[in-house]
């Protein structure tokens, strides 16, 4: 079944050193439209999340926000400045041998002195972050396409639910043009009679004016496309890949099909139904218009 192009994924997971959370939300885009987020130290991250992405949408715009958080502490590493460590030994030593004063210090009194320890942050291993970034947007894409897909089936089934309608209308645009041709060469045939006669010259003059009329009206070539592209419809919105802009295009021409007969048929009935049919067509083009 076809996809919306809306959707809505977020996932977050934790491990024993981060957070990591994924969001993903889509709106109607003509083609894919991509906009990544994600952290500034983490840019790597952008090409493996984009062809996730890629791989797992055909349309929209896109929006995917990538959050890395670090637990308190785990990529903190505190280690002794051992030089300045050594300076400052140096000088109390020099300070006790001028003084006579004792030198005695313990550690704790050390590390408490000026840049006597290091704080280093850790850089997180780009691969293994690359892989639990990855993981974390699959579990958010399967929630993302689950709400599309359920939007996709309603959408879907109100799309199909329009096209049998517009069977409906077919089917009473078929059945109809030829009585119009009958009723007309009926009222030719009056005028005629009234006017010639009931003479041979009449008689023919009615035949030919029917069949110039019955030509004119003629709606066979539309009908046969419309139901052609009614079928193409059908098989379509069953289709397993995204179709939604080769839907479009098939509404076009249902669309410019429909306006022909109203524009060749002379009838007050079949006009009212190309209203109909119109509408249908217009309420159908705006329901694929959010198909993938």
């Amino acid at each position: 079944m076809l996809k919306s192009m809306t959707g809505y994924g977020r996932v977050k997971e934790e491990n024993e050193a981060r957070e990591i959370t994924v969001e993903i939300r889509s709106v109607n885009h003509r083609y894919l439209d991509l906009n990544i987020k994600v952290p500034r130290v983490c840019g790597y991250l952008e090409d493996p999340v984009s062809k996730a992405a890629q791989a797992a949408i055909a349309r929209g715009k896109v929006d995917i926000f990538v959050t890395v958080r670090a637990k308190e502490g785990s990529d903190i590493r505190i280690t002794p400045n051992m030089p300045v460590i050594r300076g400052y030994l140096d000088a109390l030593k020099q300070v006790s041998q001028a003084y006579g004063v004792s030198d005695e210090v313990n550690a704790l009194a050390l590390i408490r002195l000026p840049d006597a320890m290091e704080e280093d942050k850790e850089e997180a291993d780009a691969d293994e972050l690359t892989a639990q970034v990855l993981a974390v947007m699959g579990k958010a894409l399967e929630e993302y396409n689950a709400m599309r897909a359920r939007e996709g089936a309603r959408l879907c089934e109100d799309v199909a639910y329009r096209a049998g309608l517009l069977r409906e209308y077919v089917d009473f645009v078929e059945q109809r043009s030829p009585e119009c041709v009958e009723e007309y060469r009926a009222k030719i045939a009056a005028r005629m009679e009234e006017i010639l006669d009931g003479s041979e010259l009449a008689q023919t003059r009615i035949l030919q004016e029917a069949a110039l009329y019955a030509d004119k009206v003629n709606v066979t070539e539309e009908i046969v496309r419309l139901r052609s592209h009614l079928a193409q419809l059908d098989s379509m919105l069953k289709s397993p890949v995204a179709v939604g802009r080769k839907l479009d295009f098939l509404v076009q021409e249902m669309n410019r099909e429909t306006n022909t007969i109203g524009s060749k048929a002379n009838d007050f009935q079949i006009a009212n139904k190309v209203v109909d049919m119109k509408a249908e067509i217009e309420k159908i083009r705006e329901q694929i218009q959010n198909l993938e």
